[in-house]
């Protein structure tokens, strides 16, 4: 399907290969798909372009193959890279060797799509676009038909294109969002505002505190690292930064003051008044999800910070009356995942129970030492190289080999810049210092391309990589089922929250325990989907409540 310009669309049926049928011309791209509820997957463009139209005018589609989703997804299984341009234009490009172009530059977030969006990146002048879609369309069946393990790779563009629809879906659903109590809680813990204050009370006395600790009659700005650095310094304490573990370390009166400045500091810029005016209208704050927005697959957000709500701020997330919110938590989601693509057998015994593995770990092998466990399990997973992760490691190397060695390959073969894939195959990122989305390779820094600093980076992100990217692409398919699960029975449930491995449904408190079970029966079909036949399992824990902030 694609959009013809004057509101209509042009339509076509496809066969398995992508080869088309007749087309026809509708005068409402609306009305064309809310007239064929027996069509089982669109194809068209871009969802977010095409799909918000449709929920704008109350048309909902169970299935989509997004052509620019899955133009990223190849593009960086075959040439090992992320963030290339994947515009209907830019595949376009490939397929005929032409200038690829760049994708359009991103919307700011605080403006309304409907007056300022951008557009599609547009086709050479004299190509038909829907001509271009079939093209590419069929090109992409092809090339994943080629891939080392092609059901895999259809699955992962179903996959992410699910998840195109959900993100949809949820940003014009909104999360839930009492904007009285959110003001109630910035009175209560920042104070006034004061006409021409640039800040409120509270901040403005511990401001005040940090100053006069220091005792030296000189201004200290706590916004300001180098200020502080430099106050420190004169009391002959030397400081690196200004990070919260490293003040922690003195023993000073300015500390204290310092830290709880901090903290209110961060709710003031990023949930503070003028975030609370700006995204909360109407009873909803709606951000704009961003599907697959890091090199793993994990998303973000365009504005808003929805990733990063503070437990405080989580008070002011509040059902609708006679609703509630039913919040999933995936329980030690990545060691799950690493049992279930290495196929360890011990560690799989493990994860094949709905136990806190931790403890299960640590009964068999680490003296009953919980904390141990934890640590060598993390430790194998996100490279942790020294000190008693070092130790624990060496014991987790023992007991589960297979495990171990699977994320030491994958570090092995980012080490040595060669490619390094999730389960279902989405790729890695080439080597730089840091990976698209935000995703930092390494607290070290890793230096020039090629170095042995930055292959030591690239190794650490390749040993989460396989872990976390494969982690991403099973919520994907939870997503999915779940969104599916609640069409069928015809529910008033919606998904309104995403985050990693946290789910949260807003549903009529009669719906809620239903909901529940579809959550649990959903992670168990992405499993089997996923990963085949496998004895792990991936249980939720799952609070249902009225505030989101009880959830904890």
């Amino acid at each position: 399907m694609a959009e013809s310009g004057d509101g209509g669309a042009r339509l076509c049926p496809l066969d398995p290969d992508g080869r088309p049928g007749p087309v026809v011309h509708e005068p409402s791209l609306a009305e064309a798909v809310r007239s064929r509820p027996e069509v089982e997957r669109w194809v068209w463009r871009s969802t977010p372009e095409i799909y918000r139209s449709l929920l704008a005018a109350g048309v909902r589609v169970e299935r989509c193959y997004d052509v620019q989703a899955a133009e990223a997804l190849l593009i960086g299984y075959e040439q090992g890279q992320s963030g290339q341009p994947r515009s209907l234009a830019a595949a376009w490009a490939r397929r005929y060797d032409l200038p690829v172009p760049p994708d359009a530059p991103a919307r700011a977030a605080e403006l309304q799509p409907s007056l300022f969006e951008s557009g599609p990146v547009p086709l050479p002048p004299g190509t038909d676009e829907f001509t271009a879609l079939l093209e590419v369309y069929a090109g992409q069946i092809a090339r994943t038909a080629a891939t080392e393990h092609p059901e895999r790779m259809r699955l992962l563009l179903a996959a992410e294109c699910a998840g195109m629809l959900v993100a949809a879906e949820m940003s014009r659903s909104g999360l839930p969002w009492r904007a009285d109590v959110h003001r109630e809680l910035l009175d209560t813990m920042l104070g006034e505002r004061f006409a021409g204050a640039s800040e409120p009370r509270r901040m403005v006395e511990l401001a005040d505190e940090v100053s006069r600790a220091f005792g030296d009659g000189v201004r200290v700005r706590p916004d300001l690292p180098n200020d502080i650095i430099r106050a420190f310094a004169r009391a002959g304490i030397f400081l690196s930064s200004t990070r919260k573990w490293e003040l922690q370390q003195i023993d000073h009166p300015a500390v204290a003051p310092l830290l709880a400045y901090k903290s209110l500091y961060r709710l003031y810029t990023a949930h503070g008044w003028s975030w609370l005016e700006q995204w909360v209208h109407g009873g909803r704050f709606r951000p704009e999800y961003l599907p697959g927005g890091t090199v793993s697959g994990r998303w973000t957000t365009n504005g808003g910070g929805a990733l990063q709500i503070p437990k405080v701020i989580r008070r002011a997330i509040r059902a609708d009356p006679g609703w509630t919110l039913v919040v999933a938590d995936a329980d030690q989601l990545e060691p799950r995942i690493l049992a279930a693509v290495s196929g360890d057998p011990g560690l799989m015994e493990v994860a094949g129970r709905d136990a806190d593995m931790y403890a299960d770990l640590a009964a068999r092998g680490f003296g009953g030492d919980r904390a141990q466990a934890k640590l060598a399990l993390l430790g194998a997973i996100y490279g942790q190289t020294s000190g008693d992760a070092l130790t624990h490691m060496a014991g987790l190397r023992r007991r589960y080999p297979v495990a171990v060695a699977y994320v030491d390959d994958a570090a092995r073969a980012g080490e040595e810049g060669r490619l390094v894939r999730t389960w279902l195959g989405r790729t890695c990122p080439p080597v730089s210092v840091a990976a698209p989305g935000g995703e930092e390779l390494s607290g070290e820094d890793p230096g020039a391309a090629g170095s042995a600093p930055a292959a030591r980076a690239r190794g650490r992100f390749t040993r989460n990589f396989v872990v976390q990217g494969s982690a991403a692409d099973w919520a994907l398919l939870v997503l999915a089922g779940l969104r599916n699960a609640i069409s069928r029975a015809g529910f008033r449930a919606e998904l309104v929250f995403f985050q990693h491995d946290e789910v949260i449904v807003h549903c009529p408190a009669a719906e809620a325990a239903a909901v529940a079970e579809m959550i649990s029966a959903a992670a168990d079909t992405a499993a089997r989907s996923v990963f085949g036949p496998t004895p792990v399992r991936f249980p939720f824990s799952t609070a249902v409540v009225e505030c989101y902030g009880d959830a904890e």
